[in-house]
């Protein structure tokens, strides 16, 4: 028997989640995102198939989502229907005798001994489809890496195997950001020091790695290009980091009592949630997306770990006024970080984006 990691990735889970509900929209665009209403600020939180062909995918502003598709339909978020969801899958996923490290609503690891691990995974996915309704890729690797990224050449509702043998062979000619962690900015970044693909990544020299990115993150990249990774998939449950809130404005905020007063107001709605958390605060952050879409986050460490309301709004107006200030505001949001050393687990998806 050999030892095998899987990522198993939910197909467009949330839009999924809501055919479920209401049958009449499978084979129809649908966008879901803030209160459903395309004419408000807010934006996509996930598009199905049919709405991704058109180019409405997550993290557009329903603005322009209803530009490019004003036919399609568009629904309110639902968190505690996607949390339901998910928690049957995962309940599914545990039924067999494997290792479930759950990574999100839509994604897990899961740590299993096959000697046909293609096989095992068609058995997952079957299992899910037949108990949840949800299809499922499922991505087949010998570490973590690797089997986050061969999700993506599964998808939708495939299984692909990525390991050390065939790495080279199928990652090597491709941009860097077809790695798991390199986006956009950071590919630019690379291409300008003349590693385009993979393979150029994989063979940079780690000191000139380390002078860009740093001693941490330049030496990271070029092992995450040779496709090294952890192997070890635990099912301790995952502890949160942080609790936020944050809010979209359909009127832009210019004044500063204006902005203070929405950010004190968000900071008692993270406090709520930090209470009932039971973990006090050590860092807090402060979200602003000034107009037209320039976004900024601060963060600063508390003098000591706090759960008080009027604390971390205080600590939260400290933040802001490390901001340049000038420009209209659309969004603000607040974080509260838990400290790196809480233990007791309580999972739940993060929502500040």
């Amino acid at each position: 028997m050999a030892d095998w990691v899987l990522h198993v990735d939910l197909d467009q889970f949330i839009a999924a989640v809501e055919v479920l509900r209401d049958p009449s929209l499978r084979g129809r665009p649908v966008v879901v995102g803030g209160n459903g209403d395309p004419t408000e600020r807010a934006v996509v939180a996930t598009a199905s198939y049919e709405a991704r062909e058109f180019g409405v995918r997550s993290g557009l502003p329903l603005r322009t989502a209803f530009r490019k598709l004003p036919d399609a339909v568009y629904l309110p978020v639902d968190h505690a229907l996607y949390e339901a969801a998910s928690a049957d899958v995962m309940a599914v996923l545990r039924s067999f005798p494997v290792v479930v490290e759950v990574m999100g609503w839509d994604e897990a690891f899961v740590g299993v001994s096959a000697d046909d691990p293609a096989a095992f995974a068609r058995s997952l996915q079957a299992a899910v489809l037949q108990k949840t309704g949800l299809h499922c890729s499922v991505g087949i690797g010998d570490n973590k890496l690797r089997a986050k990224i061969a999700t993506e050449f599964g998808k939708p509702a495939g299984v692909f195997q990525l390991t050390r043998e065939n790495w080279v062979e199928v990652m090597g000619h491709r941009p860097t950001s077809a790695l798991w962690g390199i986006g956009a900015k950071t590919e630019r970044k690379l291409a300008e020091l003349g590693f385009v693909t993979v393979t150029d990544l994989a063979s940079a020299p780690v000191e000139e790695l380390a002078l860009r990115f740093g001693p941490r993150m330049g030496p990271y990249y070029r092992t995450v290009a040779q496709g090294a990774g952890d192997t070890v998939v635990s099912a301790t449950p995952w502890v949160v980091k942080s609790r936020s809130h944050e809010k979209t404005f359909q009127q832009d905020l210019v004044s500063m009592e204006d902005i203070r007063r929405e950010v004190v107001a968000l900071a008692h709605q993270v406090a709520v949630d930090v209470v009932a958390e039971g973990r006090p605060v050590v860092r807090v952050g402060v979200k602003v997306r000034f107009v037209p879409f320039f976004t900024k986050v601060r963060l600063m460490k508390l003098p000591a770990p706090t759960s008080s309301a009027d604390e971390l709004a205080a600590a939260a107006l400290v933040v802001l006024d490390r901001f340049e200030h000038g420009r209209a505001v659309r969004l603000l949001g607040v974080r509260a970080e838990f400290s790196d050393d809480d233990v007791e687990p309580k999972p739940s998806p993060s929502t500040y984006q």
